[in-house]
């Protein structure tokens, strides 16, 4: 499996990391990207902003990037990123399928992205990545899985993601919403010639929000890899936004709020690759101290108090404008 190379790594910052959902196109759901992106936004802007986020990246030890169809033009700056580096050969790529970018590279489209998990669409979409990443790609997953999704009951579909599979490039899936727990249990549950289909999974998990936990380490102890994203709150959890709790134990610490957002996720035992989304090298920086952080039982507890429901933290997350 390509995350075998995540576990020969030895730096500390090597099971984090980079996204490039807010990045790869010029809108996004995250707070204040008027302070975090250049003033232009256009595609040569965004691509000089990922390759700078991606040279600082490996530069400190991460080794993980993650992509999707939908994110603009992300897979086509990583793909122009590792062709400029042939010496990366260390690194492990993921992307996704199954929503399909329709902003037009506008921040004030009406709609940002339409899902989809049908066969023919994974299709189109395969072709479009493999076109870009080739044979870098280690990592394919079906975007945003719920639990009545079409694509866990669609045996033609699970029969040509096993073909790829088998082909050399590991299968697996990401969740969203409140019900990601049943998502990932069933997802866990497909099998292909009474083999498990998916190997990895991506879920949503932060201080905030914490129901996937359960089903997380089982999915853990059942072999597969697990990746957190969000693990900041889409901003909720950095910098100002943070509450004061998450801020005070920053201080203490002498590191940022987002160190500790992601300090909690990375104590996690069954948290194989922690995202961060960073928009900016500094950014980047404060996340990647979050290593160095000891949150004992005392700022446990204190963190601990900050979880919500899954809907109503579902709920505001869907609030979120696109900036």
């Amino acid at each position: 499996m390509p995350f075998a190379r995540l576990n020969r790594a030895t730096t500390p910052t090597s099971h984090i990391g980079l996204g490039l959902a807010a990045v790869g196109r010029p809108g996004y759901i995250t707070p204040h990207r008027d302070r975090d992106l250049p003033g232009d936004r256009g595609v040569d802007a965004l691509r000089t902003r990922t390759h700078e986020l991606l040279d600082a990246a490996y530069a400190q030890g991460v080794r993980y990037f993650d992509a999707a169809r939908s994110y603009g033009r992300a897979e086509e700056f990583l793909a122009g990123w590792l062709t400029a580096r042939p010496e990366v050969t260390d690194v492990v790529v993921g992307s996704k399928w199954g929503y399909t970018y329709t902003g037009d590279w506008r921040v004030d489209a009406e709609e940002h992205e339409v899902k989809d998990h049908s066969l023919a669409t994974f299709e189109r979409q395969y072709a479009e990545t493999a076109g870009l990443l080739g044979d870098r790609l280690d990592l394919y997953q079906v975007h945003s899985v719920t639990a009545d999704s079409p694509a866990l009951g669609d045996k033609d579909l699970h029969a040509r993601l096993a073909e790829l599979a088998a082909a050399g490039t590991t299968v697996g899936f990401s969740a969203s919403g409140p019900g990601q727990a049943d998502a990932i249990r069933a997802a866990l549950a497909v099998t292909v010639d009474g083999e498990p289909l998916f190997r990895t999974v991506q879920a949503t998990y932060n201080a905030l929000e914490t129901s996937a936990g359960a089903a997380l380490a089982e999915a853990h102890d059942a072999g597969v890899t697990v990746i957190v994203k969000e693990a900041m709150a889409n901003g909720r959890l950095a910098g100002t936004e943070a509450p004061a709790v998450v801020r005070e134990i920053g201080a203490e610490a002498g590191l940022d709020a987002d160190a500790v957002a992601l300090a909690l996720v990375l104590r996690q035992p069954w948290a194989g690759v922690v995202l961060s989304g960073a928009a900016t090298v500094t950014q980047l920086a404060a996340n990647l101290h979050a290593p160095l952080l000891d949150l004992d039982p005392d700022r446990l507890d204190r963190l601990a108090a900050l979880v919500e429901e899954p809907e109503a933290y579902w709920r505001h997350r869907a609030s979120l404008p696109w900036s």
